[in-house]
């Protein structure tokens, strides 16, 4: 029998929960400025230029990027895709994919680090917050405070700008899908719809809340981009690492002597690399699936060493094998051109050339024609055995033409109607009756194979077919 002091306790199973799931604790990330920080002001002012500027942005009287998927179409530009053109989308996120395998393979987590959302919004939220409550001792300080009148002020006003924000970051999104001059007119007149008041305060919400709050929560759980990056790298990608044969062993030593007469390595153990880094990690314990790849622990570590007057470079991107064999840079770079490297280059070459091949042979007109199965084929006046069919037409621009129909197939075969052909309206979907026939003195029992052909009286004309069959029974 099991003795009392065998039986779980209460604190046991709590101190088996804390090792099972880590208490979080706040991060104040400390501001940093150098060579990736500028990189990543630089890329959150070209994506949000982009992501905020981009539905406001005409082309020929409508707006330039709309997904529409109330009318299943989606404008980009001068070009107009509809659920036909699918693959173009399937070509687009395949395409994207394989980038992201190529630079991470590269060069590890670049995405994460400048261009993803997550990073982007939540540096803009620190942004905001450094500026109302101050830089990293100011904001442990504010919080260590008991609320006061000030207290309140700065986090009315910190939150205030957040939610500001967020409700216009998902205002934009939703000006993606419905046109934005209108969802604003709606906004100002309080007539916004269910569906877009839903998705403007989801979206708002989920920035307010993973970018305000969660942040390298996000990185850490939530994201699986973290969890299955050890599969694109190699030890030749090109990472955030800390040079331990250079480093260690740290401490604190004098500036004034060289490290090495001191016993220690160039790492003084400051903590900087750490308090600037927003998942908190230290990268002196090596590759961690947390690293989002930012650079901000190189930028801060390359300030200390200059101060210290010790060479740049203790923090730095580098590769596991250039570390291990004291590669120089022009050996480092000479191993990215791997296999792996050279297959990504290739299938993403591909994939893009096919990509812009299909957008360019496209057809700015598109012809389906369905048979009418509720009647087989059918005698008409005038001695003629008629089949119908169910033509629809897509204009896949901005231009409406007038098409006329054209059919090949058994001796006699003419089109009854439309005989003068139909007006197609830019950016329109026609399904009209297409009636075709025969006369009955040339009609043999048999399924014959018919090519119908619509053709644009333009001056340079675009022509479609399609094939079908006429059946004489």
């Amino acid at each position: 029998m099991n003795s009392p002091a065998s039986q779980p306790q209460p604190g046991d199973l709590q101190t088996t929960e804390e090792v099972l799931y880590e208490a979080r604790r706040k991060i104040y990330a400390r501001s940093v400025s150098g060579f990736f920080a500028r990189w990543r002001v630089a890329m959150v002012w070209f994506t949000q230029i982009i992501f905020y500027g981009l539905p406001w942005l005409r082309w020929d009287g409508r707006q330039a990027l709309l997904l529409d998927l109330v009318h299943r179409k989606f404008y980009f530009f001068g070009l107009i895709l509809w659920p036909q053109d699918v693959i173009f989308l399937a070509l687009l996120l395949i395409i994207s994919a394989y980038g992201l395998f190529l630079f991470t393979a590269i060069a590890g987590r670049l995405f994460c680090g400048y261009a993803c959302p997550q990073t982007v919004y939540t540096e803009i939220f620190m942004w905001i917050e450094r500026k109302v409550e101050g830089d990293r001792l100011a904001r442990i300080r504010l919080d260590s405070q008991p609320m006061s009148l000030r207290k309140l002020s700065r986090k009315a006003l910190k939150h205030g700008l957040w939610v500001a924000l967020a409700l216009w970051t998902g205002f934009t999104f939703v000006g993606y899908f419905t046109p934005i001059d209108t969802l604003a007119r709606e906004v100002a007149t309080l007539g916004l719809g269910g569906w877009e008041t839903f998705w403007i305060l989801f979206y708002g919400f989920a920035t307010y809340g993973n970018a305000g709050f969660m942040r390298e929560q996000v990185c850490k759980y939530m994201c699986p981009y973290a969890r299955f990056q050890s599969v694109m790298f190699d030890r030749d990608t090109l990472i955030v690492t800390y040079d331990p044969q250079r480093g260690e062993p740290r401490g604190k030593r004098r500036r004034d002597l060289p490290a090495r007469e001191q016993g220690k390595g160039d790492c003084v153990d400051c903590s900087i690399c750490v308090q600037v880094c927003p998942t908190g990690i230290d990268i002196r314990e090596g590759l961690q699936y947390m690293c989002i790849g930012c650079g901000a622990c190189a930028d801060a570590c390359d300030q200390v060493m200059d101060k210290m007057n010790t060479p740049r470079g203790l923090i730095r991107y580098s590769s596991e094998n250039a570390l291990e064999n004291r590669w120089t840079r022009k050996q480092q770079w000479s191993h990215l051109l791997r296999p792996r490297i050279l297959i990504y280059s290739a299938i993403l070459v591909a994939l893009v050339g096919l990509f812009i091949g299909g957008l360019v042979m496209r057809q700015p007109v598109k012809l389906d024609v369905m048979r009418d199965r509720r009647v087989l084929a059918r005698e008409i006046p005038g001695g003629m055995l008629e089949n119908v069919y169910q033509v629809q037409l897509m204009n896949a621009s901005d231009q409406a033409r007038r098409m006329h129909f054209e059919v090949q197939g058994p001796p006699g075969l003419v089109v009854v109607r439309p005989r003068d052909g139909v007006e197609l309206q830019a950016s329109s979907n026609l399904l009209r009756p297409l009636e075709l026939a025969i006369p009955t003195d040339n009609a043999r029992t048999g399924v014959y194979h018919v090519e119908i052909t619509a053709r644009s009286d333009d001056p340079d004309p675009v022509v479609v077919h399609h094939d079908s069959t006429f059946i004489v029974p």
